[in-house]
């Protein structure tokens, strides 16, 4: 199948249609909440997120609190949520640069954001999308292997199949589109054994063979 332009907006008016509610699974209350959140959530599920951050955020919900809470006790509150040792350095060096330098607020800017310690593309895109509702494209495993697999948008980095979804889908909706990507990446298209059939994109998949 060639994927036209039109069968691109077909494409994104299906999912949209799907997908309309589609919202952030994490579980948050501040922006603050939602940047640490997203550092743990690499290689990490969000289930698994909320009941790590369900615990910390108890104890300790800003930048100071976390800063006064101390690398050991950051380390023995995540330690369930993979990789825990440097997702923990990074989250007390990015708490003390909010402290030094903005007050202990979060960046509204994905330039800023993307500064702090352990804050990538991604990280910095849900952010700046999700808390300040800038139009922004968060490109996570799901999102990366949606797009390839329906030659929305393609390739072999996360920032090339971001800069092609830019060009794909218009810039209104960059930010819904983001979650019905990742909507339908969970609960159809899953990477080992995608639900082809099931799959309201059945028709206009060019990576459907049923």
């Amino acid at each position: 199948m060639r994927v036209t332009k039109k069968i691109k907006e077909e494409q994104l008016a299906i999912l949209e249609r799907v997908y309309f509610d589609a919202k952030p699974e994490l579980v948050f209350n501040t922006p603050f909440e939602l940047l640490i959140a997203v550092i743990l959530s690499a290689q990490c599920t969000d289930k698994r997120v909320n009941i790590v951050t369900a615990r910390l955020f108890q104890k300790a919900s800003t930048p100071e609190a976390i800063i006064e809470l101390g690398l050991s006790a950051l380390e023995e509150e995540i330690h369930d949520c993979g990789f825990f040792h440097n997702k923990a350095k990074n989250i007390m060096a990015t708490c003390h640069r909010l402290v030094e330098e903005y007050n202990g607020e979060v960046p509204e800017k994905f330039e800023q954001l993307l500064a702090l310690p352990g804050v990538g593309r991604k990280t910095a895109n849900v952010v700046a999308s999700v808390a300040f509702g800038y139009p922004a494209i968060a490109v996570d495993t799901h999102v990366f292997r949606i797009a390839n697999r329906l030659k929305l948008a393609m390739g072999e980095t996360p920032e090339e199949v971001e800069l092609g979804l830019m060009k794909a889908i218009p810039k209104e909706k960059w930010s819904a589109a983001h979650h019905w990507l990742i909507w339908h990446g969970r609960r159809i298209c899953k990477a080992r054994k995608p639900l082809c059939d099931a799959c309201p994109l059945r028709d206009v998949c060019p990576s459907f063979s049923g």
